[in-house]
């Protein structure tokens, strides 16, 4: 009875919900077609073709952007799990300025991002720093940080402190507990932080413009130079390339989450 109730006072909540994943993600599922569109005019459906995912790898400068955003997302990777891995440890126990230290840790995320870009080249003017990948990578690191903390973070509070206490009781050190019992089971958290950072590295736009030196796009500042020019099918294209691998990679990480959710399900029972 209270289920039919609550179907009569939101009558609309299936056609609304419609309507919002419709508005979410037709314009992708337009884009991805568009891709595979024959006519140059990338608005005018003409045939299919996939000419121009090879025409889109075959362009050098396509090749160097992508280059670049591999090159800057695995730096910015490598080092925003490390760091991330080193803050989780660090803020395991509560003390004095750990929340303040959380803010910070979390500021990327709750800073618009045109004004972290402005701030990092502001900073590196500042400093006589000349604009290059290196201030790219650096500033990824940064706005990474978070994203590779966070599940890193979670992972560690989920540990059965009883087995860190089992190996101190074997005599273990807190370097061996550490690297025979924490790191072990971390490795997920850190493989779905890292994922995470990656695919937030690759995909960034708004402060990879502001911090990268003449001559060293990435893909999305690539794209958006491509844009000034026209919509084509080869942007299409391009844009379903890293859309792909922004799927792939949240979808590895995602799935990683689960197998732990539903490990230290099986273990409780």
């Amino acid at each position: 009875m209270t289920g039919e109730r609550a179907h009569h006072r939101f009558p609309g909540t299936g056609l609304v919900a419609v309507f919002f994943f419709a508005f979410l993600y037709a314009p992708i599922v337009v884009l991805v077609a568009l891709s595979f569109n024959v006519n140059r005019t990338a608005s005018i459906w003409t045939g299919f073709t996939t000419d121009w995912y090879g025409e889109a790898f075959a362009d050098p400068a396509i090749q160097g952007a992508l280059r670049n955003s591999l090159v800057i997302a695995a730096v910015a990777t490598l080092g925003a799990t490390l760091l991330g891995l080193l803050a989780a440890l660090g803020t395991q126990r509560a003390f004095r300025g750990r929340s303040l230290l959380l803010g910070l840790i979390a500021g990327p995320l709750l800073i618009p991002e045109i004004t972290f870009g402005i701030s990092l080249l502001l900073f590196f003017v500042s400093l006589g720093i000349k604009l290059s990948l290196a201030t790219v990578a650096i500033s990824h690191i940064v706005f990474c940080l978070p994203f590779a903390y966070f599940p890193i973070r979670a992972h560690l509070e989920g540990l059965d402190p009883r087995l860190k206490e089992a190996a101190a009781d074997l005599y273990a050190d807190e370097w061996r507990v550490f690297w025979r019992v924490t790191l072990p089971q971390l490795w997920p958290g850190i493989l779905a932080g890292a994922l995470l950072a990656f695919i937030t590295s690759i995909d960034d736009f708004v402060t990879t413009f502001f911090v990268t030196g003449v001559g060293d796009s990435t893909l999305p500042t690539f794209i958006f130079s491509l844009i000034r020019a026209g919509v084509s099918p080869k942007i299409n294209a391009i844009s379903t390339i890293v859309l792909t691998l922004s799927v792939v990679f949240v979808s590895v990480s995602l799935l990683i989450g689960h197998r732990r959710r539903s490990a230290a399900a099986r273990e409780s029972l």
